[in-house]
């Protein structure tokens, strides 16, 4: 039988060219969370669906991937990071406070894919749990602002919200609790999308808000972040709100990020468990593919597993859509092999030599590949072009017998015959002096921005 090789919409394969580069950014990333404290985590990717089910909200429900296994149990794909961590929490009292992680995994919804949205993604995530200070709500911000500075994304912004401002909007206008205000939430959270005259419609066809209640809504959107407060009375949710995001951005400024963070009123993150502060992050030359980072504090999310209330704050890095971001930036470049030198077999009676080469090149920290076999060097050259080797290492009897080698330069084409004990200083010379040129030509560093 003849099957057809075809794969799900929404789902990807990634190839070496693209893998690589892939992997160089994670690697940033990880390393960048790691420089602020916070720990690997694995969680499975299958969870009893009952651990997941009822945190996301209705639309976020119908988006999980859901089924029986071969057990007959009701499971379901993973649909982010955060739950699961709740679940994990709940599950090993004794990690103690505070609880800081991140997590790099692949995460499933079954949403409509589009450019940079996609199926099956990764997610990256850091957290801090069970800390109530609004320090580490601003820590979360410098960790992602860091990450983005770390891959020179360019000019981006951190755009912030509290969801007691919102919980006191409503209140304030009256809107049922429950359903009905999320699916209120969720029209606004729209707005940067679709604009005010449809945001407008969708409230009042959808949400069957009246008129006066709309321009209510519009009316808290269109303040100063400085009039909040004196706009919801004392002790109410909206004024506690006013009060933390005020907090949150005087922290901003302390740790130097206040050039990058906006306050929008609009953001609403729909999932259900958000309770306080809520983000949301664009690459200013690419607003039109949506935020690349993303999160929020959410307080209560670890009473749903039968315990107390626990604090966590958390913050989630987009991969696939800041991945896009920086293939449409021109920032990636791609590399079909790790390898940095090929080094070549002229001969067998010149392949302990070209062994030993390689032994020195790895040694010296520099990734190498041997070609497999003694092939035409026209071959070999062909190879090391077409997987983006930029240097090769030929050794002919005349290097062999000297304990030299010819270093050649596949970017400008020069060669070099040196000693190999030198080989791997000469290559690392050239290859400096070219990353220090590209860099010097990719114009403003992203710390100057307008």
């Amino acid at each position: 039988m003849s099957i057809k090789p075809r794969i799900l919409k929404g789902f990807n394969d990634y190839l070496p060219d693209v893998m690589l580069p892939k992997q160089r950014m994670l690697d940033t990333v990880a390393r960048t969370f790691e420089q602020f404290g916070f720990a690997p985590l694995q969680t499975p990717a299958l969870e009893y669906a009952d651990v997941l089910l009822g945190k996301y909200g209705d639309e976020g429900d119908k988006l999980l991937y859901r089924f029986r296994d071969n057990g007959d149990r009701d499971v379901a794909l993973r649909y982010d990071l955060t739950v699961p961590l709740a679940r994990v929490v709940a599950m090993n009292r004794h990690l103690g406070a505070p609880f800081k992680r991140y997590q790099i995994a692949p995460v499933w919804r079954a949403e409509k894919p589009g450019p940079g949205r996609y199926r099956e993604f990764l997610q990256c995530d850091v957290d801090i749990v069970g800390v109530a200070d609004l320090m580490a709500d601003a820590e979360c911000m410098a960790v992602g602002a860091a990450v983005l500075d770390a891959l020179e994304v360019g000019p981006y912004v951190l755009r912030v919200n509290n969801r007691k401002l919102l919980t006191g909007l409503l209140l304030r206008l009256g809107i049922d609790e429950g359903e009905p205000a999320l699916a209120v939430l969720r029209t606004v959270d729209k707005l940067p999308k679709i604009g005010e005259d449809a945001v407008r419609e969708a409230l009042r066809e959808q949400n069957g808000l009246d008129p006066a209640a709309v321009d209510g809504i519009f009316e808290f959107l269109a303040l100063d972040p400085a009039d909040l407060g004196a706009w919801f009375e004392e002790g109410s949710p909206g004024r506690v709100g006013a009060d933390e995001l005020s907090t949150l951005l005087r922290l901003a400024d302390e740790l130097g990020i206040a050039d990058r963070v906006e306050v929008d009123l609009s953001i609403a993150r729909g999932l259900d468990y958000y309770t306080g502060t809520i983000y949301e992050t664009f690459v200013r030359e690419r607003e039109w593919m949506g935020s690349v980072m993303s999160g929020g504090r959410y307080d209560t999310l670890l009473s749903m597993f039968g315990g107390q209330p626990v604090p966590a704050v958390g913050i989630s890095l987009g991969v696939d859509r800041l991945f896009s971001v920086l293939l449409g930036q021109g920032q990636v470049q791609p590399a079909a092999s790790p390898a940095e030198v090929l080094v070549t077999v002229f001969s067998e009676e010149t392949r302990a030599a070209s062994y030993q080469a390689a032994a020195a090149f790895r040694a010296a920290g520099i990734p190498t590949e041997v070609y497999p076999g003694a092939a035409r060097m026209k071959k070999q050259f062909k190879h090391a072009d077409r997987q983006r080797i930029p240097f090769v290492v030929v050794i002919g009897p005349d290097e062999a017998a000297a304990g030299a080698v010819k270093l050649k330069d596949m970017h400008t084409g020069r060669e070099w015959v040196v000693p190999l004990d030198k080989a791997m200083e000469k290559r690392n010379r050239v290859a400096g002096a070219r990353s220090r040129r590209g860099r010097n030509s990719r114009g403003p560093s992203p710390d100057n921005r307008s």
